[in-house]
């Protein structure tokens, strides 16, 4: 088997690179805002993958890092990818699309509600280009209204 990337694929490959990255997050709709910073650098896999490594402090001094994987399913004519951090044990698995003007995508994922108490939900994980240089992870759950609610926003910008 050897897979040729699709347009999908090569969208993913404007991620590849070396970036900073700082925003806000809220641990739930009575928490204070806290703001977060680190870096990530994302490389390719046979140009059908990106990896993703951020790395960045704790509010408690310590330190996180995750990865996120992100490919194209031909067959499913979805995004799918995982993300895994070390800070928890659940691996989040994503589907997702592309927005008809190609600039966001939005990944689907259920897991661990926020409230703590063992029920799932659902998520969106949202990256956004604004320029080839910065781009915009914002992540929402939904309510038990069917609402979103928007509780983290990183802005990126590519290493010169």
């Amino acid at each position: 088997m050897n897979a040729e990337p699709q347009a999908e694929h090569q969208w993913l490959q404007q991620l590849v690179g070396a970036w900073t990255m700082e925003g806000q997050y809220s641990m739930g709709p009575d928490q204070p805002p806290m703001k977060s910073s680190g870096e990530e650098t994302v490389r390719t896999l046979g140009g059908l993958w990106t990896v993703a490594e951020g790395r960045g402090p704790m509010p408690d001094g310590g330190s996180m890092t995750s990865v996120i994987t992100l490919g194209y399913d031909p067959q499913k004519k979805k995004f799918v990818g995982t993300f895994v951090a070390s800070v928890m044990t659940y691996l989040w698995v994503y589907e997702g699309t592309l927005d008809g003007a190609r600039k966001v995508l939005t990944l689907e994922v259920d897991g661990p509600s926020m409230a703590g108490d063992g029920t799932m939900t659902k998520y969106h994980d949202i990256i956004e280009f604004h320029s080839p240089d910065h781009r915009t992870l914002s992540s929402q759950t939904r309510g038990a209204d069917g609402s979103w609610h928007k509780f983290m926003e990183m802005h990126y910008h590519r290493k010169k």
